[in-house]
């Protein structure tokens, strides 16, 4: 079966057609059905030190990572001794497929028994390009693979449809958001031929490739989990709390209901007791959020719970899409201006693909990010 090719947005040209579709569409981005703008991602990856370059400029001569004919090699390195490919891994017949970064040192260690394969899974909101700073002093370390993938339905992998099963109990709801991910994972590295593996997970990534390594011990060599989400267990009223517009750094300042010894054995005055009574509705009033916040934080736990993602906030922003990932990036100081501009370019582009896999979020956690 053929492979869909992924969406990608540019931004309305303005059709001649007729009515408000017309002026709709030349203000906001549509969908162009085209696999073969991967210049942002490259130029993302280009700073990376790996020297990544095109097909048409490639080394023929430097071997390929892997012989399976569903790995589509997009970009090759022309270092003589670190070979790195963009592959498009096909996990079944339907068409879904696993972007991946593949590098390879071929330089060899003379006390080398095995090769060694480090596998790195992204976070929510992300893809594997988040982690170009780390690629080329990874690529240095002779005798390992080093594989770094976009989640199915995330980044540049192919995005088939996700039904969330919202209606069902809770555990069925996240069994089957978490089988989703795993056995996907499970179907990649059985393409690619790893035996076992060193995985590495980040946040979301993170998350999921434990329960990997639980489902399939095996596989995993080590496990890696680098500030993983669903780890600490909910306060047993923060929901309540954040319904009622009480962030989770919000201050909350209990009143007086309690008297120093000083205060007791001092004769209790009207001023004293009306200084007392002053000073409790002014901490009720600080912890009282406004009804606009209340407001706001209902309805961010109602499309929460109904499976809404930021990146669909993005792609509903329009225009302005690209401000709210160009403010998302802008945090990250330590990033050169040039850095933060081609990470920026590329989590547009991700975050504009149409929505799949996530909306799972949502079926895995709790507001807050706390495991269901």
């Amino acid at each position: 079966m053929a492979k869909p090719e992924p969406v990608f947005p540019v931004w309305g040209s303005g059709s001649s057609s007729q009515g408000a579709f017309s002026l709709f569409s030349r203000f906001w981005p549509r969908a162009a059905t085209t696999k073969d703008d991967h210049q942002i991602e490259l130029a993302l990856l280009a700073d990376s030190g790996l020297k990544v370059v095109s097909p048409s400029t490639s080394d023929p001569s430097q071997p390929s990572l892997t012989s399976h004919e569903s790995a589509t090699t997009l970009a090759t390195s022309a270092s003589s001794d670190v070979v790195a490919e963009l592959l498009d891994v096909d996990i079944d017949s339907e068409g879904n497929y696993i972007h991946t970064l593949a590098i390879r040192n071929n330089k060899q260690t003379s006390n080398a028994k095995a090769r060694h394969s480090l596998v790195i899974t992204h976070g929510y909101f992300t893809g594997l390009g988040f982690f170009f700073r780390n690629y080329h002093e990874l690529s240095q370390v002779p005798d390992w693979d080093i594989y770094s993938i976009d989640w199915l339905g995330m980044g540049r992998s192919s995005r088939p449809k996700y039904v969330s099963r919202r209606g069902e109990s809770e555990d069925a709801r996240v069994a089957h958001a978490e089988s989703f991910f795993v056995e996907s994972l499970e179907e990649w590295r059985e393409r690619m031929g790893i035996e076992r593996m060193t995985l590495c997970g980040h946040s979301f990534g993170g998350y999921m490739s434990a329960l990997y390594a639980l489902k399939y011990p095996e596989r995993v060599e080590k496990l890696v989990l680098v500030s993983p989400i669903g780890i600490p267990e909910a306060p047993p009223d923060f929901e309540d709390r954040l319904r009622q517009g009480h962030g989770p750094a919000r201050r909350r300042i209990p009143p007086s209901n309690s008297r120093t010894p000083e205060y007791e054995s001092a004769e209790v005055t009207d001023a004293a007791v009306k200084a007392e009574e002053a000073s409790e509705a002014a901490a009720k009033k600080l912890n009282e959020p406004s009804r606009t916040r209340k407001l706001m934080f209902g309805m961010a736990m109602n499309l929460w719970e109904r499976n809404f993602a930021p990146q669909w906030v993005v792609r509903t922003a329009g225009p302005l899409s690209r401000r709210l990932i160009d403010w998302y990036i802008g945090r990250f100081e330590w990033l050169s201006e040039t850095q933060r501009t081609a990470l920026s370019a590329y989590a547009h582009q991700i975050s504009m693909l149409p929505g799949s896999s996530e909306s799972a979020l949502g079926d895995i956690l709790r507001p807050g990010a706390f495991a269901r």
